[in-house]
């Protein structure tokens, strides 16, 4: 039986359906696009689950997402005769799911394909446009997914892990490149993604605020807050990587060559995420999960009592991060990000749990949260010790 998410309210409108963990956030991929997982072996048997309320439950949880690029993980293993919908149903979801849901959903990863999906997708072959269908990969093991994502922040059932591994150990004979995790090399002196604040500091003179940070709010603030859906779009892997890649050798960057806005918002986020810790740091995760329990009154005196917890170094970033993300709501009327939009966008990339991923359910405190630091900046960041 799939364990119930304790953080998930009975009064939520879909409890029903969400309890079974069949859908969860994990985080973004290495273009930025927030990453939804679907898991099969979830699923409970048809008799106990109304296929109608899940689409309704997937609509609901998408129509949070569809406004941004976004990445489905679809873990196909666990599917069987007990628990399969059928396929008027199936062919009902497909035709529900417009051009809206369609448009924005960048890469759909089929994870354990089996003959089922091919013949699926011989059914369906006339359904789907060929613009669609060049979204879908198919991973035969979970380690093909490091190439594309964060790997460490999916949720990943156990039933799946384990299938996995039967795979793995059935094909022993073979190499399988990406399925051992080369050992952590130290980073350059140069190196400005995926170390600490600490360690970017000691390089750059004591400077607080690290460069990637403040060359992107720089640029950005100059050439990019009334861009209509600022953060909200994904960049090419290929230029993410070949970015950071100058960063960490220490080698100009000049954003203007690449032509496109987006690629600098990609940027900003990535620095984040791909942060040891996150800005909000690992202890204060738990204090961010009730801030939807304090009365709508207190709550920015509550979000101000949490950051007084943060290490100072932490604190001052955030601020900096903070004043130009409220910055670019004040422009919402023509960029159309206002302080909740830009929440839903950075809530994930700004904090996390140190083990696994953020839950579902986990979503709306931390982008709250988010938001409240966005919306209410002055006097959130007033003057630390100064009263609310």
């Amino acid at each position: 039986m799939a364990s119930q998410d304790t953080t998930l309210g009975t009064s939520h409108p879909f409890y029903d359906v969400a309890r079974h963990g069949i859908l969860q956030v994990a985080g973004d991929d290495h273009s930025g696009r927030r990453v939804i997982t679907f898991s099969c072996c979830r699923l409970p048997p048809s008799h106990e689950l109304d296929h109608q309320r899940l689409l309704g439950y997937l609509k609901y949880t998408l129509d949070q997402y569809v406004e941004n690029d976004y990445t489905i993980v679809y873990f196909h293993y666990g599917l069987s005769s007990q628990n399969k919908p059928s396929l008027a149903w199936l062919q009902s979801a497909y035709k529900e799911f417009d051009r809206r849901y369609k448009k924005n959903l960048k890469a759909l990863y089929v994870v354990h394909p089996t003959n089922f999906i091919k013949v699926l997708w011989n059914i369906f072959k006339p359904l789907i446009s060929h613009k669609f269908g060049k979204k879908v990969t198919y991973f035969n093991y979970l380690s093909e997914l490091r190439e594309h994502l964060k790997y460490e922040q999916l949720i990943i059932p156990p039933e799946v892990l384990r299938y996995d591994e039967k795979l793995q150990n059935l094909h022993q004979g073979q190499p399988l490149s990406a399925s051992k995790t080369p050992p952590p090399r130290p980073p350059l002196p140069t190196q400005q993604f995926g170390v600490s604040l600490q360690y970017l500091k000691d390089k750059n003179q004591g400077e607080l605020i690290p460069p990637v940070l403040r060359f992107t709010v720089t640029y950005l603030q100059e050439k990019g807050l009334r861009t209509e859906g600022l953060f909200r779009r994904s960049a090419s892997i290929q230029t993410v990587r070949a970015i950071r890649r100058l960063y960490n050798q220490g080698k100009p960057v000049n954003f203007d060559s690449y032509g496109d806005i987006h690629v600098p918002a990609v940027i900003l986020k990535t620095f984040l995420r791909e942060l040891p810790q996150p800005l909000l740091t690992f202890e204060a995760y738990e204090q961010i999960l009730g801030i939807t329990s304090v009365e709508s009154s207190l709550r920015v005196t509550r979000c101000r009592q949490i950051l007084q917890s943060l290490p100072e170094h932490n604190y001052a970033v955030l601020s900096y991060l903070m004043g130009f993300l409220h910055m670019v709501s004040r422009e919402s009327i023509y960029n159309k990000m206002n302080s909740s939009n830009l929440a839903c966008v950075f809530g994930l990339n700004l904090i996390w749990p140190s083990q696994g991923a953020s839950s579902l359910s986990a979503l709306v405190p931390l982008n709250l949260f988010t938001e409240l630091l966005i919306e209410y900046y002055e006097k959130v960041f007033s003057p630390r010790g100064a009263p609310g």
